[in-house]
């Protein structure tokens, strides 16, 4: 058979080994698709020697591939790894930097040019390891707020992690990242205008990168999937959870949920227990077993022992207003469901539109990455969330539990925020709609597209 001479352009998305991270690229993938492009979404295999580390990725990574038949993925042969990290974090910009060469050989392989590659944020890696900085700044005094372009100011201790001590590689290595993206020809970004109004308008004035090209930005988002993955949802079951909904009155419903990676010690998981009994209200509470040793909370965990984890006789008191789930539940399916009034959140970035697009306001609880930071933008800028307060300390106490849930229940502040988030909902939607803005931002990227494959 001769080969197609006008082969489908091809647009290749190279993941990071986050499932987080690769959610939205899957909801990405489904959109070009419906363009008539063809997809791959390339995940690097992660060394044999890192199994433990990435385990629950690599089975996040299958179950969302088998439950997204149409969209295909393409795993670059691992390479040999030299001896593996012991920061995590750098454990997986080795993974990416690695396979570099594997995923320049399937470009070549494909039977056209590709029409884009799109890299996630830590799929940017040099071809070395990230060199730390030559100096360290130490003071004795508090650092002052850090002020950005058309962001409010942040407090230090609320930025990502990865960057707070300059003289650390991982701190190195997200400089790095950030220094490339102006390289790029164009930015994709996961958000919606009206969400992030001010700062989309500063990246497009090049004020971020002063002296230097910015490259063209697309806010493309809200990408939302209609469930996170799981057996449940490759076999079309509905969860229990969601017929319990069913049976609650309209936003009265507190869903508590930590994210695919949130880890709290038993004596917090205790805590939140004893607050939400005393706030009477209803509650939907996904509980995940606390991890052996708490900076390894990225590592698989069996489900959990819920009578050894709560608070003594804790479910048989609380039966009629309250339903724990183990491990994982369908959150956008919950978040839209018309019984959920809150929702008590890590603030990763996934699941802030999920809140925001389904008109949910959100008790702000961040535990890592760069939650700390999208917490000030929900609270500070966004005005759709409320800080949960002890998120930096030892313990968040039962007492600010209660107080922060009966906030948002049945506050006047807590129907303020409902009706901001009424709005977000609705803006998510026009977004989306054909003609909205989102839409709109999609289509110029595809136009860009075809320009730079005409020359």
């Amino acid at each position: 058979m001769e080969p197609n001479p006008n082969p489908t352009p091809t647009v290749v998305l190279h993941a990071c080994l986050g499932v987080g991270h690769l959610i939205p690229m899957v909801e990405l993938a489904k959109l070009l698709l419906r363009r008539g492009l063809a997809v791959v979404i390339a995940v690097p295999t992660p060394p044999a020697s890192t199994a433990d580390y990435f385990a629950s990725s690599a089975s996040a990574v299958a179950e969302i591939a088998a439950a997204n038949p149409a969209v295909s993925f393409h795993h670059p042969p691992p390479p040999d790894y030299p001896a593996p990290d012991p920061d995590p974090f750098l454990q997986m910009l080795d993974a990416l930097r690695l396979t570099v060469p594997a995923l320049a050989a399937f470009l070549r392989s494909l039977p056209s040019v590709a029409a884009a590659l799109v890299l996630d944020l830590f799929a940017s890696t040099r071809s070395t390891r990230p060199r730390p900085p030559a100096s360290r700044r130490t003071s004795t005094t508090p650092p002052a707020p850090l002020r950005f372009p058309d962001v409010p100011p942040i407090p230090a201790s609320d930025m990502p992690h990865t960057v707070l001590d300059r003289a650390d590689r991982t701190c190195a290595a997200r400089i790095g990242h950030y220094g490339r993206i102006p390289e790029a020809r164009g930015v994709l970004i996961n958000t919606y205008e009206w969400l992030e109004a001010r700062a989309v308008r500063a990246l497009r004035d090049g004020v971020c990168v002063p002296g230097r090209r910015t490259p063209p930005v697309y806010p493309i988002g809200p990408l939302i999937v209609n469930g996170q993955g799981g057996a449940a949802a490759v076999e079309g079951e509905r969860h229990a959870c969601l017929a319990w909904l069913d049976t609650q009155p309209e936003r009265s419903v507190v869903f508590l949920c930590f994210g695919s990676l949130g880890a709290l010690s038993a004596a917090q998981l205790k805590e939140i227990a004893r607050g939400l009994e005393s706030s009477g209200q209803r509650f939907l509470w996904v509980v995940r077993t606390p991890p052996d040793d708490p900076s390894k909370f990225f590592l698989s965990r069996p489900e959990p022992d819920l009578d050894a984890l709560l608070p003594e006789g804790f479910l048989e008191r609380t039966k009629d207003k309250g339903m724990v789930v183990k491990m994982w539940a369908p959150q956008v399916e919950v978040l839209r469901h018309a019984s959920t009034g809150a929702f008590v959140t890590h603030c990763g970035w996934n699941s802030v539109l999920e809140a925001s697009s389904a008109g949910v306001p959100m008790l702000c609880w961040p535990l890592y990455a760069e939650q700390r930071l999208n917490k000030v933008f929900v609270v500070d800028e966004m005005k759709v969330g409320v800080v949960v307060d002890g998120y930096d300390e030892e313990m968040v106490t039962a007492e600010e539990v209660e107080k922060k849930v009966s906030l948002v229940m049945e506050s006047e502040e807590g129907e303020k925020l409902r009706e901001r988030l009424a709005m977000a909902k609705e803006k998510a939607a026009e977004a989306l709609a054909d003609g909205g803005p989102s839409r709109v931002a999609f289509e110029e990227f595809l136009n860009d597209l075809k320009l730079k494959l005409a020359k």
